[in-house]
């Protein structure tokens, strides 16, 4: 694993840190990503998020759009405004040139931490959704707890069917002093708290509304005129946990983030820019609300994805 950079985030831990790797191509690193780790941090009460672009993912053959370099610089863009945020190295490319792979990363990763600190493995449905076929995946989940945030219309009930043979599940009440948040833009970002394992809905909400919420959750201002982009809605933030048992007995918790309705996509978003660019078009709507300024001005400078 390559070493972590110049001030290395994992230093600043204590021996009860409460640490998520947050791993993915970031292609780029998007509105949707960013509020699926503050939905993460909120509900499991996190220390940190390290996201980690990756290098070169085994399921995905045919590489990524942009560069290392670029998904890094614009990674460190996206997070900068969020001090919970923290860049990683941990899936750099190898200089072998292998795939990289997350149980050996979450192992390195875990041998670096101080020992009574807690560490997660986050990540979307669209990702769990392939989680059986991960390299040893039936072993992550007790190296690090997964946190999985679905997105619209997909529940546990259609998730399970992604655990590895022999993995098997059951409900577990919250414990911990972890708490469901239901999060109402509305009402001033107040929290209410539930301590049942049952989850929330968010109710519908426009796609103006929601962005809006999403860039006051995470401090960005505004940033030029809405469209008619498929609603997002993450007014709701709420958790239930479940317990994960492998044929020899061990447990492992499992937290779902069910009512966190966010459904962007990194490739359409790459489409649109590319659309705009081929009829010479600015580039603005409909992509520019969902990424966080900076990146969206390093996509513009770098002339990524055109």
């Amino acid at each position: 694993m390559d070493q972590q950079p110049s001030g290395d985030p994992l230093c600043a831990f204590s021996g009860t840190s409460r640490v998520a790797f947050f791993g993915g191509s970031f292609d780029p690193p998007h509105l949707g990503h960013l509020g699926v780790a503050r939905a993460a941090q909120e509900a499991l009460g996190l220390d940190s998020v390290l996201f980690a672009p990756v290098g070169t993912q085994p399921l995905k053959p045919q590489g990524t759009v942009a560069g290392f370099e670029d998904r890094l610089a614009m990674t460190r863009l996206a997070i900068a405004a969020v001090p919970a945020f923290a860049l990683s190295l941990a899936d750099a490319p190898r200089p072998s040139g292998e795939p990289n792979y997350t149980l050996e990363t979450l192992l390195a990763l875990r041998a670096q931490l101080p020992r009574q600190s807690t560490l997660f493995c986050l990540m979307g449905a669209d990702s769990f959704a392939a989680f059986r076929r991960w390299h040893r995946a039936a072993e992550i989940p007790f190296v690090a707890p997964l946190i999985v945030a679905s997105r619209p219309g997909e529940y546990l009930n259609n998730l399970d069917s992604a655990l590895p043979d022999g993995l098997t599940f059951e409900p577990a009440p919250i414990t911990d002093g972890l708490a469901v948040k239901i999060l109402d833009s509305e009402q001033g970002g107040e929290a209410c708290e539930n301590t049942s394992s049952e989850s929330h809905e968010a109710s519908g909400h426009d796609f103006s509304r929601a962005v809006s919420a999403t860039k006051k959750m995470l401090g960005f201002s505004p940033c030029g005129p809405l469209s008619d982009t498929p609603s997002l809605s993450v007014a709701t933030i709420a958790l239930s946990r479940y317990i994960l048992c492998n044929p020899a007995g061990r447990q492992a918790p499992f937290y779902l983030l069910p009512g966190l309705h966010i459904d962007i996509s990194a490739s359409d978003i790459r489409d649109q820019i590319r659309n705009q660019a081929q009829s010479s078009a600015a580039l603005q709507n409909p992509a520019s609300p969902l990424l966080p300024p900076p990146v969206l001005e390093y996509i513009r400078a770098h002339n990524l994805y055109r």
